[in-house]
């Protein structure tokens, strides 16, 4: 899994799945978290929705959820404010089935 520690929190790399039927992680693609949103991937519906879900997932306020690079594709990085690494790593794999 493709997470690391960055000052003030965690930048997590993320595969995101646009138009699924069900939200939420499906393991991992590649060193990829895998998520599936239900937004299409359309006038930033997408990027959204992975930013309302990381905020839920993690117990932050979606202003501390951003997405650093890949607005405009799959592969995402994204920044999660005031998390620390084995924090994170333990919520993803709990929440990725793992």
């Amino acid at each position: 899994m493709s997470i690391r520690a960055v000052e003030g929190g965690v930048v997590v790399s993320v595969h995101v799945i646009p138009r699924s039927r069900k939200e939420g992680l499906a393991g991992f693609h590649g060193d990829a978290v895998k998520l599936k949103v239900s937004a299409p991937p359309v006038e930033g519906a997408a990027n959204k929705a992975v930013v309302r879900f990381f905020a839920k997932l993690f117990g932050v306020p979606k202003g501390d959820v951003e997405i650093l690079r890949g607005a405009t594709g799959r592969e995402k990085q994204v920044f999660v404010r005031g998390v620390k690494l084995e924090e994170a790593e333990e919520i993803l794999t709990r929440a990725s089935g793992g």
